[in-house]
């Protein structure tokens, strides 16, 4: 029991109807409730701060309708080969310096191989790893074995995002198949990594498809530890670059539910939030979200830097989450 009433149940048996329940309450009456769910199970006013680099940027072979990074649109995106470990390294100890804790690398491939490629991006696992951050990657499909070498090097998430529900798949991607994302992340759970998954809202979706999104990772037999809430940030060359802005309330929304569905799950506020100023964000925080991504970029498009997150966090009364904080903290009451 806590201040707030009985403590939420973690659950993984949501049904559509539950969940279309949820999400569709009246917007300040869902926030109200996300914020008490968020109370009861993690330290409020604590926000996780992570930094993404892209190690190896454009050429890549998939079609999805969002990405600037995809060969076969024509976008100002220029393409980079793998970067070396010493590049790695530099940016980990700036976002370090700048108050990350968490240091993200992600490359623009389909699938991992097992080539030199691969062995190299262990090799800055582990190197960021003894910087004291937690490592997270993001590297497209991996297989059991690329899981487990990944984890032997010091992996401590992967991110494999869902991006939509399975119903509105096909019309983003075509080049792999919800099962295969769904196969990724039951890899990555097998060797004991942590697992990162959301989506992206904004893609031309119904409602109905981001409620169908959070069903699948709500009731995923154990909830992902991070899901990143994104708003698509049109970007001229790809499919989607005529799409309109989402606002804020439809941000809002999102994440409210998914902290009500996942109570334990850092929910990121993540791509789009350079459109957003203190005030929105602040709604976000106050619905549940407890991570972001700082830091110029966000693999290819702006991002808020260190300085202005530095004093929104003042503002705010935020303060960072330390790196590697256990799951099971005691209760918040």
């Amino acid at each position: 029991m806590t201040e707030n009433g009985p403590k939420a149940d973690i659950r993984t048996d949501w049904d559509l109807e539950e969940i279309k329940a949820i999400y569709y309450k009246p917007v300040l009456e869902l926030i109200v409730e996300a914020a008490n769910v968020h109370k009861q199970y993690q330290a409020t006013g604590e926000v996780q701060v992570c930094t993404l680099l892209s190690v190896k940027t454009g050429g890549c072979p998939e079609d999805c309708a969002y990405c600037p990074q995809a060969a076969r649109y024509h976008t100002e995106v220029e393409v980079h080969k793998l970067l070396s470990q010493e590049q790695v390294l530099a940016s980990a100890r700036r976002a370090k310096e700048g108050g990350s804790t968490r240091f993200c690398m992600g490359a623009a491939w389909r699938e991992v191989r097992d080539n030199r490629d691969f062995d190299k991006v262990l090799d800055m696992v582990q190197g960021v790893n003894e910087l004291g951050l937690e490592v997270c990657c993001t590297l497209g499909m991996v297989n059991e074995y690329q899981a487990e070498r990944l984890k032997e090097a010091g992996l401590y998430a992967y991110n494999h995002n869902l991006d939509t529900s399975e119903e509105n798949y096909s019309n983003i991607i075509t080049t792999r198949t919800y099962g295969d994302r769904l196969d990724t992340l039951d890899n990555v759970r097998k060797a004991g990594i942590s697992v990162c998954s959301g989506g992206i809202i904004g893609l031309g979706e119904t409602d109905e498809d981001r409620i169908g999104m959070l069903y699948t990772l709500s009731t995923l037999e154990q909830h992902p530890e991070s899901v990143p809430v994104n708003a698509l940030v049109p970007v001229k060359g790809t499919p989607l670059e005529n799409q309109p802005r989402v606002s804020v309330w439809e941000m809002v929304r999102m994440i409210a539910t998914a902290r009500i569905l996942m109570p334990k799950t850092m929910v990121r506020l993540s791509a789009g939030r350079e459109q957003m100023d203190v005030t929105e964000q602040a709604l976000c925080f106050l619905a549940g979200a407890n991570s972001i991504f700082t830091g110029e970029k966000l693999l290819t498009t702006p991002n808020p830097d260190f300085d202005q997150d530095k004093a929104m966090f003042a503002l705010l009364g935020l303060s960072p989450r330390k790196s590697f904080k256990e799951e099971t903290q005691p209760e918040v009451v």
